[in-house]
């Protein structure tokens, strides 16, 4: 079989060889996947770089979410051969590979009829959306929820579930094209940061109430901007800082608005609960089977592209996710 390795710290395409390998061995409790298709995030290029919290020894291939089918089963496992899933292979053998071997309890099965690209597409981005916007963010319906980034990954993930969910779905986006992006997702609103003061739109468009939850990906200025135009009780939640840099937040503020700054850290949480993790997974297909939900996917690559696909990735001038099929 063909996997990606690092050998090497360094950008992606300088660090990354393709190589060939024996077909992994199962133990027991273990899954042999053939994979259908692999995502891309860009903490795969911070881990190339070295520069992500996780630092796995080198050689190590990357690649945090697979689709594909069992091909076999450990011992006093539940899963099938045949059955189609999603799984996380933990580092350092990570899911840029054909076949992958992995713990049973980091394996979702999906549906026979979902398309191997969209299975691949859902795990992080909805897992993060569906954790932020209805548990931390007690997301209600007939609710006012602002979309930060909302042609990304993570920001189209949270528009489908914002409107699954009743809520009124206000999203921003730089350029025309991702402001379209945004108004087929389902966004009642789409404001094209670039052109366009988001605050002074989401306080017309609210009778100067503001937003009752934010969704922010981005952090930086557009935090702070966020707080100008949150609603009284309301909800501003942290996602991460795509912006580059971590804000501060005047505490004096959120005590006059009586608003709440949320930390959303899904990674942790589903460490610590991985029975509410496949609770979600079950919700999420289900929203999936109604068509409330389908991935927002930027280009599918062929394997040997990942270095390029990478590249591409790292310029941030993509959208949704970006994918890889063996």
């Amino acid at each position: 079989m063909r996997n990606w390795k690092v050998t090497k710290l360094g950008n992606p395409r300088e660090v990354l060889e393709l190589q060939d390998h024996s077909r992994p061995s199962i133990q027991e409790g273990e899954i042999l996947i053939e994979v259908e298709a692999s995502s891309l995030n860009f903490f795969d290029i911070l881990l190339c770089q070295g520069k992500y919290q996780e630092k796995p020894p080198i050689p190590f291939t990357p690649g945090a979410e697979i689709s594909g089918v069992i091909r076999e089963i450990g011992k006093n496992t539940q899963l099938k051969v045949g059955q189609r899933v999603i799984a996380t292979p933990p580092l350092p053998d990570g899911g840029l590979s054909e076949w992958v071997s992995v713990p049973e309890e980091s394996v979702y099965p999906i549906v026979d009829s979902m398309a191997a690209t969209d299975a691949v597409a859902m795990f992080i981005t909805y897992q993060t959306s569906y954790y932020g916007l209805y548990y931390r963010g007690n997301l209600q319906k007939g609710e006012v929820l602002l979309v930060h980034a909302g042609a990304g990954g993570v920001g189209s993930a949270a528009i489908q579930l914002g409107k699954a969910r009743g809520a009124k779905v206000i999203a921003t986006a730089g350029g025309p094209d991702k402001v379209q992006i945004c108004k087929n997702l389902g966004a009642d609103i789409a404001i094209d940061y670039i052109m366009d003061d988001f605050v002074e739109v989401v306080k017309s468009e609210t009778n100067g109430r503001g937003a009752d939850v934010i969704y922010d990906p981005v952090g930086a200025d557009v935090f702070d901007r966020s707080r100008k135009c949150i609603a009284f009780d309301g909800r501003l939640l942290v996602i991460g800082f795509a912006g580059g840099r971590i804000p501060e937040a005047p505490v004096n503020h959120a005590l006059i608005k009586n608003y709440s700054i949320v930390g959303v850290h899904w990674g942790l949480f589903a460490r610590l609960h991985p029975s509410k993790v496949r609770e979600i997974h079950a919700d999420l297909m289900r929203l999936y089977d109604e068509k409330s939900i389908c991935p927002l996917i930027y280009q599918a690559y062929d394997f040997r592209e990942v270095p390029d696909a990478l590249e591409i990735l790292a310029d941030r001038k993509t959208y949704g996710k970006l994918i890889v099929k063996p």
